[in-house]
């Protein structure tokens, strides 16, 4: 009995070790089988950049013809136009390294089983080379949703593709043009004009600076000014209205009268987009002034368009900063408290800040710069067109500084009137200021005026 069981014991280890093996030589064989599938290319040997010409014809039922001209994609059917370089760019780089994910049927004889019979996507191109279009044909999804049942024509193999590919090449003809509204060399521009509900806003560059010249002469904000041409160069239209609009079309669309206009002036050249009525899904009609064709923007350009002056002028009262400041003049009435930066002696000594009046001597750094840094963080909460009532005829105190090696100087003056405070830098009207940052720059003054 015991050699029989023993016998037994033997069998079994044979037979597990038999099915180990298998299974071993089964799941290598499988795994090595997954590995060269997915290492097969839809298209060996193509590289994107190679590629020169695309057709696409979309689920939508769009047919775009595209063609390479001096490196910059074109589309030229159905109608040419500048083609967005970013997508067709992703359709290339993907038909140059799309994988097979899996072969479904090496002999495919009933392509309805795939919705390849009638391909949804069809995605045609030629390489540098070829004389005819090599052809990708996508059907429906497979089962699990997770790929796509594609082929390429001549082939008789129906192969699976990842399933995420299907939002890079079912692309309308209006998704692969390039839908930049305007188009201007933003590094040239040195003049913007706005004209929002019959109210102009104008800037010119003088410098590296804006200045405001309309409807007031006033400093600018760069940032703000900037970030205005910035969003004109890279409005983006949603949709196209018209492409030959007749008059009838641009009342309709508000543009036989704009709401808004803005023109961008570099040098001789300029750029002009004019802003018409509402549209759906917030956006506004809208065209660049030298072409016909009437698009359609999201609304917030229309919006920044509409500010007014006051939304453009530098809120900061003063330029300077507590670490460029080389001269500083304080009047209080008949107070005038001197202060001069004066440059350290010996290796790596710290400047020093010496009061010249009203009484002569050195002062606390920390207590100066704590001075500067209060008057330089200083912002207008509001404008003033007038400085009727603002107390600017008789300031109470006048803060002159001189900076950058003394190579710049501003003046602002300050006035009381009740319980509000008001400043002017020399511009027109007067800027309403946080009363309580006024009496905490003044009781810090009063520390270092003894």
């Amino acid at each position: 009995m015991k050699t029989r069981g023993l016998w037994s014991t033997l069998a079994l280890v044979v037979v597990l070790a038999g099915l180990g093996a298998y299974i071993y030589f089964v799941l290598n064989k499988q795994t090595d089988s997954s590995s060269a599938s997915k290492q097969e290319k839809v298209f060996p040997a193509v590289a994107s950049d190679k590629i020169d010409e695309v057709r696409v014809s979309s689920s939508g039922g769009d047919s775009t013809t595209l063609k390479k001209e001096n490196g910059s994609w074109q589309i030229v059917q159905p109608a040419p136009a500048k083609a967005d370089d970013n997508e067709v760019n992703g359709i290339t780089s993907a038909l140059a390294s799309i994988e097979v994910t899996r072969v479904i049927d090496e002999n495919a004889t009933n392509l309805n089983d795939y919705g390849l019979s009638n391909p949804r996507i069809e995605v045609d191109f030629k390489a540098a080379g070829d004389k005819d279009y090599r052809k990708l044909l996508i059907g429906e999804k497979t089962p699990t949703g997770g790929g796509l049942f594609a082929m390429r024509a001549g082939d008789k193999r129906v192969l699976s593709i990842p399933a995420f590919q299907e939002s890079t090449f079912d692309k309308k003809t209006f998704d692969l043009r390039d839908k930049t509204v305007i188009k201007f060399d933003r590094e040239k521009v040195d003049k913007v004009d706005i004209v929002a509900n019959d109210k102009p806003v104008d800037f010119v560059k003088d410098g590296g600076d804006w200045k405001i010249v309309k409807p007031i002469a006033a400093k600018a904000d760069f940032g703000s000014v900037e970030g205005l041409i910035g969003k004109v160069q890279t409005a983006q239209m949603k949709s196209i209205a018209a492409d030959s609009p007749s008059p009838a079309d641009l009342k309709k669309f508000g543009l036989d009268k704009p709401q808004a206009v803005v023109e961008l002036g570099a040098g001789s050249s300029k750029a002009t987009l004019e802003i018409g009525g509402k549209a759906e899904d917030n956006t506004v009609y809208a065209r660049d002034a030298a072409k016909p064709a009437v698009v359609t923007i999201d609304k917030s350009l229309a919006d920044d368009l509409a500010k007014g002056a006051d939304d453009y002028r530098v809120k900061d009262l003063f330029q300077f900063r507590a670490y460029n400041a080389n001269h500083v003049e304080i009047t209080r009435g008949d107070q005038k408290i001197v202060f001069d930066r004066v440059k350290g002696t010996g290796d790596n000594a710290p400047d020093k800040w010496h009061r010249s009046s009203p009484t002569a001597g050195d002062v606390d750094r920390d207590k100066v710069d704590g001075v500067l840094a209060k008057l330089a963080n200083m912002r207008a909460t509001s404008f003033l067109d007038s400085t009727a009532k603002t107390g600017l005829d008789t300031p109470v105190m006048t803060v002159y500084v001189k900076f950058d090696d003394n190579k710049r100087e501003e003046k602002v003056s300050f006035g009381k009137q009740g319980d509000d405070t008001y400043a002017s830098r020399g511009e027109p009207g007067a800027m309403k200021i946080d009363a309580a940052d006024y009496t905490d720059v003044n009781k810090a003054i009063d520390d270092i005026a003894k």
